[in-house]
């Protein structure tokens, strides 16, 4: 697989004051032309999206995004990228892996995408999810896309030997992505949804008092609800607990230069605005304002 121009440009450059023969530069990310592997329906609504890619991009880490150019689907014409969260990499295989809802022009053009293809990413971008050595338990709570954005934390906690409890909310149990994924990975999964009418706030903040009560909640990770996002604000607070959010918002250029993905936070009582994929895309639970 080639790397396109811009990426070939940036490995040909080096650290300044050094000789390129001993220590070249080592981009964070590139523009390049990875190979799709497999695109297969998960479900009725979502899609798995695997892609061979170069070293760098395989390196993502979890809650970072790519910003994708998707191919035009028959009659459509979608203009920019798309921020795609991160469901997965794997260094040693050198792939990327995708889960997407095919919801506009977009969408509907990766789902064109055949094996042996070629499809245009750009990363990886923003800031990830950070784990501390010192806990021992993490609780994951998430919705819809958040299913994806938080899977890739259970592998990584995992190599940090801590444990994870994901509670996965969705409209209907088929809709639980990631359960597997998170099972996989040693993780106690909980699934709550509208039908069963378990995923509503009320019933979450049961789940998460008898975690904190039983000492398996060192900091809260979510992404994807509001609602349940408030929640877990209000015990982090009551119990003096860290957390952090993955925040989803609309991006043009994805490289914090068109401030279109300007957000409001409140930190230290102060209102201020942060670019979602410049800053983040993962901020303080307690600074975010969902």
């Amino acid at each position: 697989m080639a790397p396109s121009e811009s990426a070939t440009a940036l490995e040909q450059s080096r650290s300044p004051g050094r000789p390129a023969a001993t220590a070249p530069f080592r981009p964070s990310v590139v523009a390049e032309l990875a190979e799709v592997v497999a695109n297969d329906a998960v479900n009725a609504e979502y899609r798995h999206l695997v892609a061979r890619c170069s070293e760098t991009a395989a390196g993502a880490r979890p809650g970072q995004f790519f910003q994708l150019l998707c191919p035009q689907p028959p009659g459509e014409q979608p203009y920019l990228r798309r921020p795609m969260s991160l469901y997965g990499a794997s260094p040693a295989r050198r792939e990327v892996e995708f889960l997407y809802k095919v919801t506009g022009s977009g969408t509907r053009g990766l789902g064109t995408l055949k094996p042996g293809g070629r499809l245009d990413i750009m990363g990886p971008l923003g800031s990830g999810f950070a784990l501390e050595p010192v806990w021992r338990h993490i609780v994951v709570v998430g919705r819809g896309a958040g299913l994806a954005t938080l899977a890739p934390l259970a592998q990584a906690a995992r190599a940090n030997s801590i444990g994870v409890t994901a509670i996965l909310s969705a409209r209907r149990p088929e809709l639980a992505v990631s359960v597997e994924l998170f099972r996989s990975h040693g993780a106690d999964t909980v699934v709550v949804t509208d039908q069963q009418s378990t995923s509503g706030p009320a019933n979450v903040e049961r789940i998460l008092r008898r975690l904190i009560g039983e000492n398996r909640c060192d900091a809260f990770f979510t992404c994807g609800s509001s609602r349940l996002a408030q929640v877990q604000q209000r015990l982090a607070r009551e119990f003096g607990l860290p957390g952090q959010i993955a925040m989803e918002q609309q991006m043009a250029c994805g490289l914090g230069l068109c401030f279109c993905c300007v957000r409001d936070f409140n930190v230290k009582g102060e209102i201020v605005q942060r670019r979602v994929c410049w800053d983040g895309p993962v901020f303080d639970l307690m600074e975010a304002l969902p």
